[in-house]
């Protein structure tokens, strides 16, 4: 029998950690007084057939993407726009993160571990980003740049989570939906 690849057996060891059951317990802790509401909240519908936080990521994502893409190759001009780019991701997160603690409070199992390992990381994105804005309204461009950079490779990785969370475990399906058909 040939071995999982090396993606499929890191996914299976967040699944099964130990330590992603503690990070997934100090969350709900931490969480705790948001969750009902991001439950009733209106990120959290079936009206589309399946969870609305992916296509939120687009956005966030597509936004920190493009800071990277200016920091990288359009030189001191594209510095404003980079910094809004950053901004405005930082600005989508908040209900991109909503959508996501929504579905995550609905999962058990090896997905609510995996889930809560890909909402640390980006968390941890956001902090970057954030930071990396402070650093450019402060006249640290570089600074914002190296940040932005971390930024991104940390959410490449919560993305990695939340894209098998969604795509090979099913988590972004909303039955009631399906069931109504």
């Amino acid at each position: 029998m040939a071995s999982r690849p090396l993606p499929q057996r890191a996914v299976r060891a967040v699944g099964e950690s130990p330590l992603s059951e503690r990070v997934a317990r100090a969350q709900e802790l931490a969480y705790a007084p948001l969750i009902e509401w991001v439950r009733r909240s209106p990120l959290h519908t079936d009206v589309l057939g399946h969870s609305i936080h992916p296509s939120l990521t687009d956005v966030t994502t597509g936004c920190w993407l493009g800071t990277s893409l200016l920091d990288l190759t359009g030189g001191s001009d594209s510095r404003r726009g980079a910094a809004l780019l950053a901004g405005f991701g930082v600005l989508a997160s908040v209900p991109t993160a909503i959508a996501g603690a929504a579905d995550w409070a609905d999962l058990s199992g090896a997905e609510r571990r995996i889930g809560a390992i890909h909402a640390l990381a980006a968390d941890t994105a956001i902090f970057l980003f954030a930071s990396s804005l402070v650093a450019r309204l402060r006249g640290r461009h570089r600074t914002g740049t190296k940040l932005a950079l971390a930024g991104n490779l940390v959410i490449a990785g919560a993305g990695f989570l939340g894209g098998h969370l969604a795509l090979n475990r099913g988590t972004a399906r909303r039955d009631s939906f399906a069931e109504s058909n």
